[in-house]
């Protein structure tokens, strides 16, 4: 079932178990649960401390199993094999199960284990979802750390019956006592704020009562992790203010253009960033949403928790988020039919109809990935030619179930009320409109800067983005900006890191400047009276 390699690293991983653990299978004569069974098989004899036990009463679920520590309540289930990007979920999930120490900050380990109440989370993924290990990851730690927490990760490719019924459109999806909690990545700490509901007023007070920084950098992606280095390195007080550290980086499923790595995926590379930043004395405050600018000669910004932090100067690094059609029936049915990850959403349309807005060459290689997944793709560029590199376009041309419609312009995305059914576009040359039939629409039309909340602060492009010069500064003294909500072109991972780091260096400089003009100032003074 495992290759050598990764069975070799499985066994050094088994040796660090503490308690001993059972694995509690519910298994049938289907092929899947044969590859459970022998993938199971193989972890029981790694150790002497896991045991392996089938119950066909155990779940309805099939198959299904459930790591368990001996002679407690504290374990967590898997319905489904969990290989792929869930692989690590498995290894964790043994190790946490038999005892080994979980890597939370010891405040956020006793917020999950004093939570009230009982709560039965249910999160449904797919092996090929980069974003969905950290939702099933964060929720089985959880529920080692308290029992009264019960999670069950279950693979929506081999549960379609329940994944019909629930008309789960978007992975990851996370349910609680079996109404929907969520959907898309979330930490940790992001879940645990949902349920211990005081814990926003007790940040915001934190906060607040934070000394003044040097600089603060808001925003926690390439950008925001090179600045708050640069800016460390200098030796002066550094704060980040994050919405989500890792920023869109999360959301990429394979990174080829970091000079000097040839090959990482998102996810990982978002946690070097962080691992990096953590190497100096920085200020890190994650999952906090900036909300108003105040300049003056201590910048004051804002956080939506009604927190205040205040800086002798500030770096922009908010980065951009998905561009959205903007047509009838687009934020209706997000998440029941519209999607914006082909990698994380994809398998959940196997054997349906679906469309990709976009010709560049992210939607052309959302249609390539798609092909291999659902009964037709059909690819819609607004353009009267496709703008992405050659080879991805011969690449798509010779895939039999794909259809490419050019010079069209969406105008709604259709529905049942429930979920999506058709698509209707116009053709730019005769005005006519025309419907499609289909299950599933995938935006891939480029990116919109997170400036809305700068709009009566700093001086914005009309496409919303931060006007900068050559060293980074924008339109109000000592704030500066980075990345791609910046005017920069080419909203690239590498040159966001350079610009962040450029911001750092020019927002030393600025503190120099200003402290000398500061301690000139009285002098001044005396001089001409």
């Amino acid at each position: 079932m495992l290759d050598a390699n990764v069975k070799a690293q499985l066994n050094s991983y088994m040796e660090m178990l503490r308690e001993p653990i059972e694995l509690v299978a519910s298994l049938d004569d289907t092929p899947k649960s044969g590859e459970l069974r022998a993938l199971l098989v193989e972890i029981a004899g790694m150790s002497d401390k896991i045991t392996l036990v089938e119950r066909s009463d155990l779940s309805d679920r099939k198959p299904s199993f459930r790591i368990g520590r001996v002679g407690s309540d504290i374990g967590v289930t898997f319905a489904g094999i969990p290989l792929g990007h869930e692989f690590t979920s498995l290894v964790l999930a043994l190790l946490q199960v038999g005892g080994h120490p979980i890597k939370l900050e010891e405040a956020v380990i006793e917020q999950i284990r004093n939570l009230p109440g009982d709560y039965a989370f249910e999160t449904y993924f797919s092996l090929s979802c980069q974003n969905c290990p950290d939702v099933v990851q964060a929720l089985n730690t959880m529920s080692v750390i308290n029992p009264r927490i019960k999670h069950v990760a279950i693979d929506g490719a081999l549960f379609q019956g329940e994944v019909e019924a629930r008309q789960v459109m978007a992975v990851p999806s996370i349910y609680l006592n079996g109404e929907v909690f969520g959907q898309g990545r979330s930490s940790v700490e992001e879940i645990l704020a949902r349920l211990d509901t005081s814990s926003a007023s007790r940040k915001a007070a934190e906060i607040s009562a934070k000394d003044a920084f040097d600089v603060l950098i808001v925003g926690g992606g390439p950008a925001g992790a090179a600045a708050a280095v640069y800016a460390a390195r200098k030796g002066i007080r550094t704060g980040v203010v994050a919405e989500r550290f890792g920023g869109q980086v999360l959301d990429t499923m394979s990174i080829e253009n970091f000079i000097s790595v040839k090959e990482t995926e998102g996810p990982r590379f978002a946690a070097a960033l962080e691992e990096h930043v953590k190497a100096y004395e920085v200020d890190i405050m994650n999952l906090q949403r900036a909300v108003e600018l105040k300049p003056g000669r201590m910048v004051e910004v804002r956080l939506e928790n009604g927190g205040v932090l205040k800086s002798r100067s500030v770096i922009l690094a908010t980065g951009a988020r998905w561009r959205e059609v903007n047509v009838p029936g687009e934020r209706e049915y997000r998440n029941a039919g519209v999607a914006y990850c082909p990698h994380c959403d994809g398998p959940l349309f196997k054997g349906k109809r679906v469309a990709v807005i976009g010709g560049g060459n992210s939607g052309v290689e959302a249609a390539i990935d798609l092909a291999g997944l659902v009964e037709h793709v059909t690819l819609i560029e607004f353009a009267d030619v496709l703008r992405a590199d050659e080879v991805l376009q011969r690449k798509l041309r010779s895939l039999r179930n794909v259809s490419i419609i050019m010079s069209a312009q969406t105008t709604e995305i259709h529905g049942d009320g429930k979920k999506v059914n058709g698509l209707s576009y116009k053709d730019r040359g005769n005005d006519v409109v025309h419907r499609i039939d289909l299950e599933g629409v995938f935006v891939q039309i480029g990116l919109v800067p997170n400036t809305e909340w700068l709009k009566e602060t700093v001086a914005l492009s009309r496409f919303g983005e931060i006007e900068v010069d050559a060293r980074g500064q924008t339109s109000v003294p000592g704030v500066f900006a980075a990345g791609d909500a910046t005017t920069v072109p080419y909203k690239q991972i590498v040159i966001a890191a350079g610009d962040g780091s450029k911001a750092a260096l020019s927002a030393f400089d600025y503190l120099i400047r200003s402290s000398v003009e500061e301690e000139e100032a009285p002098l001044k003074a005396v001089a001409s009276a």
